[in-house]
């Protein structure tokens, strides 16, 4: 059980985070940068426009973890893997205009945004969120900053998009499903940082670390065991 687990990507140096995002301690210049996943700001505000009652304020619970998470890991880059805005319905005023006065309380923070499939039909983060919009695989001392997980050559892959969950069963048989870090060879995947998003349950190997997510703690999995030749 941790706050906090180092990993090696590939000899990159990362920490994985129990708020759900990696820590770079040595990114660009030697300044640590922060990376999160799947944010989709606008999503209550979609499903309200659509008709669906669904409670308000969960932008602002996001952005103030967000706050958190850049003071107490001192990080100079903030990176979204894709998937800020959910819908076009998140490019309404108020949130935009939530987005930027938090943007000005961070305006020391350089970030960078991932585009992902719910971006391109959102469209762009407004000027004034000061969020700079690159194409995967975006080339990172290394790694490949990506939305969708995918392969690529001479790098390790940082992504989002999946959502990743695992199933747990207790011995009473009670079921529990966490957000998780997905680590394989070549590729982590990120679990949704955002508190209004869903889940999918993974389907790992032999070969992968796992490494669960609850109340703000971290539980790294057991491997599976090897199948038999």
């Amino acid at each position: 059980m941790h706050v906090q687990l180092a990993v090696d990507l590939a000899g990159t140096p990362a920490t994985l985070l129990a708020q759900r995002a990696v820590l770079l301690p040595q990114a660009h210049a030697a300044a640590p940068a922060l990376l999160v996943a799947d944010v989709h700001f606008g999503k209550d505000a979609t499903f309200r426009a659509r008709g669906i009652p669904v409670p308000q304020g969960s932008a602002a619970g996001d952005l103030a973890r967000l706050s958190a998470l850049l003071a107490a890991t001192a990080a100079r880059t903030l990176v979204f893997l894709g998937d800020l805005l959910h819908a076009r319905e998140a490019q309404q005023a108020a949130l935009q205009s939530q987005l930027a006065h938090w943007r000005g309380q961070h305006a020391g923070v350089d970030m960078l945004l991932v585009e992902g499939n719910h971006d391109r039909h959102a469209g762009a983060p407004a000027a004034a969120a000061g969020i700079r919009v690159v194409h995967e695989p975006f080339a990172w001392d290394g790694l490949a900053l990506c939305h969708h997980p995918q392969r690529v050559a001479g790098a390790h892959v940082l992504a989002g998009h999946l959502h990743p969950c695992v199933r747990l069963t207790g011995r009473a048989n009670d079921r529990l499903r966490l957000p998780c870090f997905w680590l394989q060879p070549g590729l982590t995947i990120l679990p949704s940082f955002g508190e209004f998003t869903g889940g999918a349950s993974i389907g790992r190997s032999e070969s992968d670390r796992v490494v669960a997510v609850a109340e703000d703690r971290l539980y790294e999995l057991p491997p599976l065991p090897a199948r038999a030749a």
